[in-house]
């Protein structure tokens, strides 16, 4: 059951839209990284652009859902709620960018016995902005809903952080991999963490707005 209509509608539209701009990034990025793993460079670089592309296109979809807001769209005291969610969403597109940038410019030698687990980060990470995805969607439908979804992507986001920390001490046992590639890869894997981080926080804000809307 849709719970709003009128201009609210067209927000919610405008937040779909956002949505998937950035689920669109992070995809970008996973097929980045991939690449990057199988030595192809050229590849790599031509998704980092696309990801750079994306993340723009995300930016300016949460400025014009700030600007329809702001235009009398809600209730004066949930409009704060919502600039403050699309903020948190955005972020997710800027970490992928972050970690693309790192990985592209710092060139770290690939550990091929860690490919697998390397690639295993990012898919997590994609799952759980997902999970938040449609965490978002269902305040429009399903605030219950909202809330089960807010804490799957908890949930989701402990498990990559897991991933991301065994993946890390692999690295540094590794006699293979030189220090100096030991501190980029732990830095890289440290911001693709960040890609499930900052969609955690951005279900947290769903939690709160879903909490308010139930009252």
């Amino acid at each position: 059951m849709v719970l709003f209509g009128g201009k609210e509608n067209s927000v919610f539209e405008a937040i779909e839209a956002h949505l998937e701009t950035v689920e669109r990034a992070l995809i970008e990025f996973r097929k980045l990284v991939e690449a990057y793993l199988n030595g192809n460079l050229g590849d790599a670089k031509e998704f980092e652009s696309s990801v750079d592309s994306l993340e723009t296109e995300a930016d300016n979809l949460r400025r014009s859902i700030e600007a329809m807001l702001y235009g009398g769209a809600f209730l004066p005291v949930q409009r704060g709620d919502y600039v403050r969610l699309s903020e948190l969403v955005d972020q997710v597109a800027d970490a992928a960018e972050s970690a693309a940038h790192t990985l592209i410019l710092a060139k770290p030698r690939v550990p091929e016995d860690l490919k697998k687990d390397i690639l295993y980060l990012v898919d997590m990470t994609l799952e759980t902005y997902r999970a938040l995805k449609d965490a978002v969607k269902a305040l429009n439908e399903d605030v219950d809903k909202a809330l089960e979804l807010s804490k799957k992507t908890e949930d989701l986001e402990e498990t990559a952080d897991g991933v991301e920390y065994s993946t890390k001490a692999k690295i540094f046992e590794s006699e293979g991999i030189t220090t100096y590639a030991k501190l980029i890869w732990n830095q890289v894997l440290t911001k693709i963490g960040d890609i499930a981080d900052r969609a955690e926080d951005a279900s947290d804000q769903v939690m709160l707005i879903a909490i308010k809307r139930r009252g």
